[in-house]
C-alpha cells in the first residue's frame, strides 16, 4: 500500500474577535492523502472551506489562529513535516513551499493590478530559486514562455499584459500556471470555477486535468460548492457542515448513495443534470447553519435534521465520525 503524502489530523482553527470572543470555523478536520489522489471538499457558503485552506497551507494569519491538530506533507528525506507553527516567511522560503501550492478564490483579486503577469510569475520562480544557481531575467522569461505554451493560451500577449486586459478565463489560466510553476507535489484548488461562465469553467477544468496529465503535480484537494462538478473531478469527497467533516467517502457513494441527512439534503436542494432527474423540484433546507461563536455541544445539524423524535439525543451528544458500510459518516443513526 502506498504513503501518504499529506495528513491532516484533528485540525482546529478559529477566527479571534476584538473583544477576545472566539469564532471556531474549523472543527477536529482529519483526513490522509496518497500520491495521485483528488479529494474533493464541498458544502454551504460559510461552512469553513476556505478558512480550512489557511490551515492546510500553514498559512493561520490573525486574526485567524490554530486551535489545535495538525498538517504534514512528506518532504525530501520521505518524511512527514509538519506545516504548523511555522512563519508565513519560513514556509515560502522552505522546500516545503514546492511541495504544496494553492490556487487561490478569485483569479481579479490574486493578481497584483499594477504588474503584468511576466513579472508576477517571475517574483515566484525568483523567490524560490536555490542560492548559486539564480536565473537572469531572459532564462526566468523563457521559462515562463515555455510552461504557459502548456496551457494553450496567447503567452506572448498574457504575458505582457495586465490582469485588467485578460478575461476571466484567461486570468484564471495565469493563476493556474502560476500556482504550478515549481511543480509541486500537491494543489489546493479554493474553488477555481467560481464566477465563471460553463465553457470558461470547462477550460479551466480541462487545463487542471492536462497539468495533473503531464505530471506538472500528482495530487489535489478541489474546493467548491458545487457537489455535480466534484462527482465529474474528485476520486473521493467530504462534506462539510458548520466546520466539522460530516461525511466521506469515494464521490460515488457520496453522490449517488449519501448517508448523513445533510448530505442528503444538500443533493436534494441541487438541480439534477440527470434526464431521469429533471422533474424533480429543489427542496430547500429549512433553517440555518448554528453561530460559531460558542462552542457546540452535540450534533450541529440536529435542528434542520429529518430524523424526528431521535434528535433530542443528538442535541445532548457529540457526533463523531463513524463507519457505515465504506464511508464516514458523523451521524448516530445513518445506515
Amino acid at each position: 500500500m502506498s504513503e501518504n503524502v499529506f495528513e491532516v489530523e484533528n485540525l482546529s482553527l478559529y477566527y479571534l474577535g476584538r473583544f477576545g470572543d472566539k469564532t471556531h470555523a474549523v472543527t477536529n478536520v482529519s483526513f490522509s492523502m496518497k500520491q495521485g489522489e483528488i479529494l474533493g471538499i464541498a458544502g454551504e457558503s460559510g461552512c469553513g472551506k476556505s478558512t480550512l485552506v489557511s490551515g492546510l497551507m500553514g498559512m493561520c494569519i490573525p486574526p485567524l489562529y490554530p486551535e489545535s491538530g495538525d498538517v504534514r506533507v512528506r518532504n525530501e528525506k520521505g518524511e512527514m513535516e509538519s506545516l504548523m507553527n511555522r512563519s508565513i516567511e519560513d514556509i515560502r522560503s522552505n522546500v516545503l513551499a514546492q511541495k504544496v501550492s494553492m490556487i487561490p478564490q478569485g483569479a481579479f483579486n490574486a493578481l497584483n493590478p499594477v504588474r503584468k503577469i511576466k513579472d508576477i510569475a517571475a517574483d515566484v520562480i525568483a523567490a524560490h530559486q536555490e542560492a548559486g544557481k539564480k536565473l537572469d531575467h531572459k532564462e526566468i522569461y523563457d521559462r515562463l514562455c515555455e510552461r504557459f505554451d502548456l496551457f494553450g493560451m496567447d503567452t506572448t500577449r498574457v504575458l505582457n499584459s495586465y490582469p485588467i486586459q485578460l478575461t476571466a478565463g484567461e486570468r484564471q489560466r495565469s493563476v493556474i500556471g502560476i500556482s504550478t510553476l515549481l511543480n509541486p507535489q500537491m494543489v489546493i484548488a479554493d474553488e477555481p470555477t467560481s464566477a465563471l461562465d460553463v465553457s470558461t469553467q470547462k477550460e479551466v477544468i480541462k487545463m487542471i486535468f492536462d497539468l495533473l496529465d503531464k505530471g506538472i503535480f500528482q495530487t489535489m484537494i478541489f474546493i467548491t460548492h458545487e457537489l455535480p462538478l466534484l462527482y465529474h473531478v474528485a476520486d473521493n469527497i467530504a462534506i462539510m457542515y458548520a466546520g466539522e467533516i460530516v461525511e466521506k467517502g469515494t464521490a460515488e457513494q457520496v453522490v449517488k448513495d449519501s448517508r448523513h441527512p445533510y448530505t442528503q439534503a444538500l443533493m436534494g436542494a441541487m438541480l439534477s443534470t440527470e434526464a431521469s432527474q429533471r422533474t424533480r423540484h429543489p427542496v430547500a433546507i429549512e433553517g440555518a447553519p448554528p453561530s460559531l461563536r460558542n462552542k457546540i455541544v452535540g450534533c450541529r445539524f440536529e435542528p434542520r435534521c429529518r430524523f424526528e423524535g431521535k434528535c433530542a439525543e443528538c442535541a445532548k451528544n457529540t457526533q463523531n465520525l463513524r463507519v457505515v458500510g465504506d464511508r464516514d459518516v458523523r451521524c448516530d443513526y445513518a445506515k
